[in-house]
């Protein structure tokens, strides 16, 4: 079956943030804020809502940091938790329960669902060569180990995942690995781990995606899990050699772990046992019941974690239901650049509130409106200025606070009482009416960025009505008819109200304090609008007007993007003292004979033909001449350069690499890359004129 379309209940859970930094504006807009516009919706809804999420704590970026700032994992832990959980709180992310991995309900959840599996034989037990710092005398866990990736030769793949071309990787396929703790080329050593053979349930995945989800699943969801089901899957493991995680629970698990992708996802069946605890409710319906939804809210790097890896462990735990749906976004830019928590190329929530106090919903709504769904898209400090002062003041604002400051000045702030009303009266209520299903088709759909939009529309239908009936000039002739105007009006607010509060919840929370609407006898709620004629009955006495939001100066942009310019010349200058140095300083690669340079075929060759990958945002398809045929070749290169502008490029090829199929199109052979001081791609090509395609380079 593809989707639930009656539940009985809904399961809501956003991935879980590593407690090693703060929280940016990318993990905003990519995956809390519609996680809880979807959720305040359904509450509105009046649906049976559980809203988990919780610190991811374990892991290797855990270790790393602890490392970096010479504390213990307990201690960084702590630190960001807290940050992390306030950021949450101070945007109104809704959240019915924020647990983390180190609490003491997740260690036995975690450590029951691996016995489950492990006393059903679900797992492979192998001995395996793993990567090890003779030096630090430790195994190097994925993050702790960067090399060439095989696939799109970028040089700072970690061994887990190649940030460039997104292959999923393990430590020992790089090229050339080195380790990140002490810069030593790691040996080879064996120890046991346990794995999960999914290779096992392609069978399954194939039916219950690529079959039963084909249709409702977002295309960049569907087209990554049916690249990684095409290209076959392989076992994977679930342990690690680490010292801070969740003990493996068997024997020979000795100083072992989860590993952390086993142990997170777990974290929101734990997340939720937590909850049912305080709230004296039974957690199993939540994720044992047919009748339940579950929907996972993620970026696009974990889609592989939550559609492939996570269902393939709830399928073989055998007692859990499957997500209906995995609504995940692409990547948010900062002007124009990648956001980078390392090079603090970010806006971070706590220092933006400090900057524009009382401004969530400001950013709620700039990052909703631009937000990332179907491709990656640029925050902008000037957009976040337009959205405010042209939409949310100009619009939503201005129509709120003009009926509210009428009001009182013609009516003491009561709700008038209407008299006759005229077509254009009807026609404005009946369109109000049809807005909860306008909103929640576009909610339903996950389209987050559509439900903003209508819900400036609604905006707009107020502010449209006041222009045309222009209450302020009838008044003076006719009374009647404003009494009218001015109640209409008034629906209208009302249903704003109501229809913001999944995207504008500070805002709603103040406009309904305005309509005084929690005091009257039967408030209504989302449904209340398509049915009920009257949402703020005449007489109904309103506070004082205050203005929902205020003008953005253009001072206060340009201060963020000095900001912003002020650390993009800290990073230069820091890359000019010590990238720069270090690329000149880094050590030799281990010796080699003439017999294994001799072994590498590199030939000129000339791309003749560049088009864009489908659905893979980093890669182009070349088609390169490369003087003994004309082949096909896959590189990591899209970002730094446009298909249109290589065709005719001279490039060095290396033409007897083992041909790799890439996203189902076969790539053989490899073009040779550098990188400038900026970090840009350049082609090492021959420079001078005469050089044949099919020359070798010796």
């Amino acid at each position: 079956m593809a989707q639930n379309t009656s539940p009985s209940r809904y399961t809501i859970t956003a991935a879980l943030p590593y407690t090693n930094g703060p929280i940016h504006i990318g993990h905003l807009a990519g995956v809390y804020v519609p996680a809880d516009i979807y959720s305040r919706y359904l509450r509105l809804k009046g649906k049976d809502v559980a809203f988990v999420c919780g610190s991811d704590e374990h892991g290797v970026a855990i270790s790393m940091k602890a490392k970096k700032e010479g504390v213990t994992p307990t201690e960084i832990i702590d630190k960001y938790h807290g940050i992390i959980k306030k950021s949450f709180a101070d945007f109104g992310i809704s959240f019915d329960n924020y647990s983390r991995t180190s609490a003491e309900v997740h260690h036995k959840t975690a450590s029951e669902f691996f016995k489950k599996m492990y006393g059903q034989g679900d797992f492979i037990e192998e001995e395996t060569e793993q990567l090890y710092d003779e030096e630090a005398n430790q195994f190097l866990a994925d993050r702790f180990v960067i090399g060439t990736c095989p696939r799109c030769g970028h040089e700072e793949a970690y061994g887990d995942q190649c940030e460039n071309c997104g292959s999923s990787l393990n430590a020992t396929d790089l090229i050339n690995p080195k380790s990140t703790i002490t810069g030593t080329v790691p040996t080879l050593k064996k120890t046991k781990h346990w794995f999960l053979p999914l290779d096992r349930y392609e069978g399954f995945l194939k039916q219950w995606i690529l079959e039963d989800h084909k249709s409702d699943w977002k295309p960049n969801v569907y087209g990554q899990c049916k690249s990684w089901i095409d290209e076959g899957l392989k076992p994977r493991a679930v342990t690690r050699d680490l010292d801070w995680g969740i003990p493996v629970p068997v024997q020979g698990g000795e100083g072992k772990v989860l590993y952390v992708w086993f142990d997170a996802p777990i974290g929101y069946i734990s997340s939720t046992k937590e909850w049912a605890a305080r709230e004296g409710k039974d957690w199993e319906p939540y994720w044992k019941d047919k009748n339940t939804k579950l929907v996972h809210f993620i970026g696009k790097d974990n889609i592989v974690f939550h559609c492939i890896i996570f269902p393939s462990m709830l399928k073989a735990n055998g007692d859990f239901i499957l997500p209906d749906n995995v609504p995940a976004n692409e990547f948010l830019n900062l002007e124009g650049n990648k956001l980078s928590t390392s090079k603090n190329w970010a806006v971070w929530l706590h220092e933006y509130l400090e900057e524009f106090p009382n401004m969530q919903d400001v950013l709620r709504y700039a990052l909703t409106a631009n937000a990332p769904e179907t491709k990656d898209n640029d925050f902008t400090w000037k957009d976040f200025q337009s959205r405010n002062n042209n939409e949310l003041v100009a619009i939503f604002g201005n129509f709120v606070n003009r009926v509210a400051v009428l009001t009182h000045k013609y009516y003491d702030g009561k709700v008038p009482t209407p008299t006759e009303l005229l077509a254009v009266d009807k026609e404005a209520l009946k369109a109000l009416k049809e807005f909860p299903e306008t909103l929640s088709s576009s909610l339903e759909r996950y389209r987050f960025r559509e439900g903003s939009q209508q819900l400036m529309n609604l905006a707009r239908l107020g502010n449209k009505y006041l222009a045309d009936q222009e209450p302020w000039k009838l008044i003076k002739t006719d009374e009647n008819r404003v009494q009218t105007i001015m109640y209409v009006a008034l629906q209208i607010a009302t249903g704003l109200a109501i229809l913001s509060e999944p995207f504008l919840p500070f805002t709603s929370n103040k406009l309904k304090g305005i309509l005084r609407h929690a005091e009257l006898d039967s408030a209504s709620h989302w449904d209340d609008i398509a049915t009920n004629d009257v949402l703020l009955p005449a007489g109904h006495q309103l506070n004082p007007s205050e203005l929902l939001f205020r003008k953005i100066e253009d001072t206060e942009i340009q201060q963020q993007l000095d900001k912003l310019e002020a650390t993009k010349k800290a990073n230069a200058s820091t890359s000019t003292n010590s990238s720069d140095m270090d690329k000149e300083i880094a050590p030799q690669k281990d010796t080699i004979t003439y017999d294994d340079f001799s072994k590498l075929d590199m030939r000129v060759g000339t791309i003749v033909e560049a088009e864009k990958m489908p659905k893979a945002d980093k890669l182009l398809v070349l088609k390169v001449d490369t003087g003994l045929d004309t082949r096909t070749i896959v590189s990591g290169i899209a970002n730094s350069f446009k298909p249109e502008d290589i065709v005719g490029k001279k490039v060095t090829v290396l033409v007897n690499l083992a041909p790799r199929k890439l996203r189902g199109v076969e790539s053989e052979g490899m073009i040779l890359m550098t990188e400038n001081t900026e970090g840009k791609l350049v082609f090492v090509n021959p420079d001078e004129d005469g050089v044949a395609n099919g020359e070798t380079i010796n």
